[in-house]
């Protein structure tokens, strides 16, 4: 089965043409090559929590299986991507946002800052990924070996999360 994805950037600058989105079109790369009915170009938006929410419950109403976003996940006063997210989100899933930044630990410790979430609405499941290509990347191969497991039981899979993928 093909599932759908969306990719949503989250930048002042990139929304005002200040900045070229990098992180965006390298994930969209990503999940054309893991398989994924992704738009051809990712939405830019502002750094707006309004904003950011209603695109996310947008892509719930369309049934958008795995809505991923990148940027507005750090300390900064304009980065509000998680708390936009959890006024979406029904259930959080803390493990895969841990392994991301685990993964990420790895190489910086700049990780540790990292406010990113995942979690369910309906039946999307979404993401949030650092505003850095190489980041974003990064943290994306971090959950890839569980996420076609996790998008299969939110669409109602019923086979044992035990068995082996």
């Amino acid at each position: 089965m093909t599932y759908s994805a969306r990719v949503i950037t989250l930048s002042d600058k990139g929304y005002t043409g200040q900045r070229t989105d990098t992180s965006g079109p390298a994930l969209v790369n990503r999940l054309r090559e893991l398989g994924f009915a992704v738009e051809p170009e990712p939405v830019i938006l502002p750094d707006t929590s309004d904003m950011i929410e209603e695109a996310l419950r947008k892509a719930v109403k369309e049934n958008i299986a795995l809505v991923l976003t990148t940027g507005g996940t750090g300390v900064s006063p304009r980065d509000v991507t998680p708390e936009a997210t959890r006024m979406v989100v029904e259930k959080e899933i803390p493990g895969m946002a841990e392994a991301m930044r685990a993964a990420s630990m790895l190489k910086t410790p700049h990780a540790m800052i990292s406010r990113a979430v995942v979690g369910i609405c309906k039946a999307s499941l979404i993401v949030n990924l650092p505003g850095s290509e190489k980041g974003a990347r990064e943290n994306l191969a971090a959950i890839e070996p569980a996420l076609f497991h996790a998008i299969k039981k939110i669409h109602g899979d019923p086979s044992d999360c035990a068995s082996a993928p």
